[in-house]
C-alpha cells in the first residue's frame, strides 16, 4: 500500500504538493510547526494514494518521501 511521509518541521506550507496530488491525499495541518507555517499532512483516508511521487517531485524543500 503506497504512502508518503512529510517532514513536518521542514515543510513551509507552500501547498504545491496539495495542488499536484491526483488523489487529494494531502491537506494542511491545523497546527503550526517551528517555522510558523502550517505544514502539509498526509491524510489518505480513502486509500487513493497511488505512489505516483508527484508530491515529492513538486516539493521545493524535499520534505516528502514516497513509499510504494
Amino acid at each position: 500500500m503506497p504512502r508518503i511521509e512529510i517532514s513536518k518541521e521542514r515543510c513551509k506550507g507552500c501547498e504545491l504538493c496539495l495542488l499536484y496530488c491526483p488523489g487529494h491525499c494531502i491537506e494542511l495541518d491545523k497546527s503550526m510547526n517551528k517555522r510558523g507555517a502550517y505544514p502539509a499532512l498526509f491524510t489518505d483516508n480513502d486509500k487513493k494514494c497511488t505512489g505516483c511521487s508527484f508530491c515529492a517531485i513538486m516539493c521545493p524543500d524535499v520534505c516528502i518521501t514516497v513509499y510504494k
